[in-house]
């Protein structure tokens, strides 16, 4: 998701900024971006968790039950209230990554999987594995799943708030919607059962009909983050090290190239610069 507004109920101030970027970035290298924004709801127990929501996030409009209905006719009369985030969007975050690596590879770019082994200036993208040069990197563990729902359509990411359980759903070509996902302060990236089925009562909450969904994948895997959870730019010798994107990899990662190529050119410090105590 490419939610920056969202994003901000919980994020800095330069994800939203910056994240506001990213949907016109990845359209202009030639990634298909869905840009029909956010749906975010709750169920009518958890209403101050739209409330609370709304306050602490812009962008946004409200929708009555009607409204809702108009924008997404499968949610029809299961919620009364809702909020629609206008300026987002959405990709597949797979395909997006193999278009990127077949351009720089037509362009001469090599990818290595060992560090030291690049000729010529280097950039460091190595997430986790680069804790042997950052020794305060954590992992945060991220759950998902993707499942076939062909008997329900939605047009747009949807959020469902919870107090403990919160879920978005995204969905895919051909019936395919992605869950995610669980934020654990671990580097563990084998999946849980409990993970699990807190991602499959919430979708069911969302809707019944994933209740009949084929489970077509679980995933598990952890995200580099540094203590503030701000992504940091790192230059040693000819390599540049990115890294510490947290949640927010597609949605800061064109502002993070974009810097990155301004220290390769030494055009100045760039927003997240951190100086080398390494």
């Amino acid at each position: 998701m490419l939610a920056p507004f969202c994003e901000g109920e919980a994020a800095e101030e330069p994800v939203v900024r910056l994240g506001q970027q990213a949907a016109g970035w990845w359209e202009r290298q030639g990634v298909s971006v869905t840009r029909r924004g956010t749906v975010v709801v709750t169920l009518n127990r958890d209403r101050r968790e739209l409330d609370r929501f709304a306050r602490r996030t812009e962008g946004h409009t409200r929708l009555d039950a009607a409204a809702l209905a108009a924008l997404e006719p499968d949610l029809a009369g299961r919620f009364d209230q809702a909020l629609h985030v206008t300026d987002e969007a959405h990709l597949d975050p797979r395909a997006a990554l193999r278009h990127l690596r077949a351009r720089l590879e037509g362009d001469g770019v090599s990818f290595v999987a060992e560090p030291g082994r690049g000729d010529g200036l280097t950039f460091d993208c190595r997430g986790l594995a680069a804790r042997d040069a950052f020794p305060d990197l954590r992992g945060v563990k991220g759950e998902m799943a993707v499942l076939r729902a062909p008997d329900i359509n939605l047009s747009r990411p949807v959020r469902l708030l919870h107090p403990r359980f919160p879920l978005y759903v995204v969905p895919r070509a051909d019936g395919h919607f992605m869950l995610g996902a669980t934020q654990i302060e671990s580097d563990d990236r084998r999946r849980r059962v409990r993970s699990v089925l807190e991602l499959l009562s919430a979708a069911y909450a969302l809707h019944p009909v994933f209740g009949e969904a084929e489970l077509v994948e679980i995933g598990a895997d952890a995200r580099p983050a540094f203590p503030d959870n701000l992504p940091r730019l790192i230059r040693r010798g000819e390599t540049i090290h990115v890294n510490g994107l947290f949640r927010h990899g597609f949605l800061l990662a064109p502002a993070l190239a974009r810097m990155a190529v301004d220290m390769a050119c030494d055009r100045g410090k760039p927003e997240f610069y951190h100086a080398d105590h390494g």
